[in-house]
């Protein structure tokens, strides 16, 4: 099966294409311009992977939490490329992309994993990522609140937001190793997760917000 994933959710344009016999990856650093980067990435990725948009058999895609118009840019393109080639496409949340991520990395198996990423307005996206199923839900919380429920075998944590995290716990006599602090996940999990996920509805964005985008009330015309 080839699976081709995105990820523009965070601070990074991604893509991965996988299967059998190839891996492909591009990734850009950007706080914004997604939008413009994504498809010219994408060319690039087919072009160096030998397929077209027909080969592919599942499209994978980050649908946050994470920025409000990153979110919508991945989404709408994989969407998008979904209706046109009539192939599946599913979702993968910005979490469980992070935690896979952090498992992924060289000896890191921890059992009781912590996934932290800055939220802004002194809050963090958080959720624990246990053995096998054993996940909690994902939330946006103020670290002081999300260490005062953090279980005591926990002692991993991963995530834009990590350091932060685990200076706080310390100061409860709570130690984390911080894995890493990756403010985006690496494309080739999104892709690994998508491909053990079984099709269903096209992917949505997910937020455990609202949106910071507010209309311009002054430019709104008058009703009549």
């Amino acid at each position: 099966m080839t699976i081709l994933a995105v990820d523009t959710a965070l601070s990074a344009c991604s893509v991965a294409i996988l299967s059998d016999d190839r891996q492909v990856t591009r990734s850009q650093p950007m706080q914004r311009g997604h939008a413009e980067a994504l498809m010219p990435m994408l060319a690039d990725a087919l072009t160096d992977a030998g397929i077209e948009y027909g080969d592919v058999d599942r499209f994978a895609v980050t649908v946050g939490p994470g920025t409000f118009t990153g979110v919508r840019v991945g989404v709408s393109a994989v969407r998008g490329l979904a209706l046109v080639t009539g192939r599946p496409a599913v979702g993968v949340t910005t979490l469980e992309a992070l935690a896979g991520t952090a498992r992924a990395l060289p000896g890191a198996r921890p059992d009781r994993l912590l996934v932290a990423m800055d939220a802004r307005r002194d809050e963090i996206y958080a959720q624990l990522f246990g053995p096998g199923d054993e996940n909690g839900e994902p939330a946006v919380i103020a670290v002081d609140d999300l260490l005062r429920d953090l279980p005591v075998d926990v002692d991993a944590v991963f995530g834009s937001a990590a350091g932060m995290v685990a200076e706080a716990a310390a100061e409860t006599g709570h130690d984390l190793t911080v894995l890493g602090t990756e403010a985006a996940p690496d494309p080739l999990v999104v892709a690994r997760i998508g491909g053990q996920r079984t099709p269903g509805d096209a992917p949505r964005p997910f937020y455990l917000r609202p949106p910071d985008a507010k209309p311009q009330h002054k430019a709104v015309l008058a009703r009549k």
